[in-house]
Parts: C-alpha cells; structure tokens; sequence
C-alpha cells in the first residue's frame, strides 16, 4: 500500500489547484480524511479475517463500489461542506478512488480488488513503481520506510505538484484574462 502522507496528496492537489470558490475547505477536508478511508480495513486482521478475503486487505474497501459509496456522502451532505452536490460527489469519489489506483502501483500485497462485487479479483496496474509500505509504525520507520517515501517523494509528490502548479497558473491567467476579472 502507499503511506498515509501520501493518499491525501491527490484531493489537496485538487483542492489548491481549483481554488476554494470550487472546493470548500470543509470539502477538502473530508476528501482527506476519504483518500485514507479504504486502509480502515486493516481492521479485519484484528478479526482474522483472511487478507484475500472480499473483507479482508484491499478488498471490498478499495472498489470503485465502495467509491461511489462514499461520493455519494457529497450529494448527501452538500450543504453541510458547503459544495455544489456534483462537486462533493466527485471529489470524495476521486479521492476515495485514487487510494486503490495508488495501491495498485504497488510492487507488494495481493493486489486491488477494484471491481468488487461483481469481481473479486485482485489487479495491480503492469507498471508498479511504487514501494509497496510495510504495514505497522515499528517496520515503517526504518530503511524499508525511507525507500518507500523515496519512491512515492519520486512517482507520487512530484507530479502531482508539477501537475497542481500548472492547473494552478492555468486557472490564474484564466481568471486575469476573463471579462469580469476587469471589472467589465
């Protein structure tokens, strides 16, 4: 799996690059708080319910169903982050979506489980430039730990950064060159 530094990376690249008329900060905030949620699952170890299992590791959890899911708490509660509903619906889904597509750049694990529950199969993506994290604070901070931020600092942070600040320059001159930025 890819660390939890790295998951929300997607929705704040997101939320700065089309700016907070588009993206509330509450908005953001749970889109956070969604790019994390499919790790929720480890929990199922605590229940020895088996990684390959539909409920177990990056199964049910990482699915575009469970996405969707969670896009739709958007449409839902729209007012509440203080969004337009598609906007909510489509941030929290990207954000929920976007954990699963990291995980499947992974080199480790046992894949993703993305089309549950019409397929419980599990995919990683044929490139895999990811090192995958070890599960647990103890094996994270170690070397294991510093190759798997090296890899994700390298695939992950800095185009998604390079990526954010050219949606960012675009939607500046954009709104510079618009008719009612010139008080027309």
């Amino acid at each position: 799996m890819a660390t939890m530094i790295t998951h929300p990376i997607i929705p704040l690249v997101l939320g700065c690059s089309l700016g907070l008329r588009v993206i509330s900060v509450r908005l953001l905030s749970v889109a956070c708080v969604a790019s994390i949620l499919p790790d929720f699952d480890i929990i199922a170890f605590q229940f020895d319910i088996p990684y390959a299992s539909d409920y177990g590791h990056r199964g049910f959890t990482h699915s575009i169903t469970f996405a969707v899911m969670v896009g739709m708490v958007g449409i839902l509660f729209h007012r509440a982050l203080r969004c337009n509903r598609w906007i909510g619906f489509s941030l929290l889904f990207i954000a929920t979506v976007s954990h699963g597509i990291l995980d499947a750049l992974t080199n480790g694990g046992l894949g993703i489980a993305f089309y549950w529950p019409l397929d419980s199969t599990r995919y990683f993506f044929p490139w895999q430039p990811l090192e995958v994290s070890p599960i647990g604070i103890r094996r994270f901070l170690s070397g294991r730990g510093f190759e798997v931020v090296r890899s994700e600092f390298l695939w992950v942070w800095l185009p998604l950064f390079t990526l954010g600040l050219l949606m960012y320059a675009m939607r500046r001159r954009f709104q510079r060159s618009s008719p009612s930025s010139t008080g027309t």
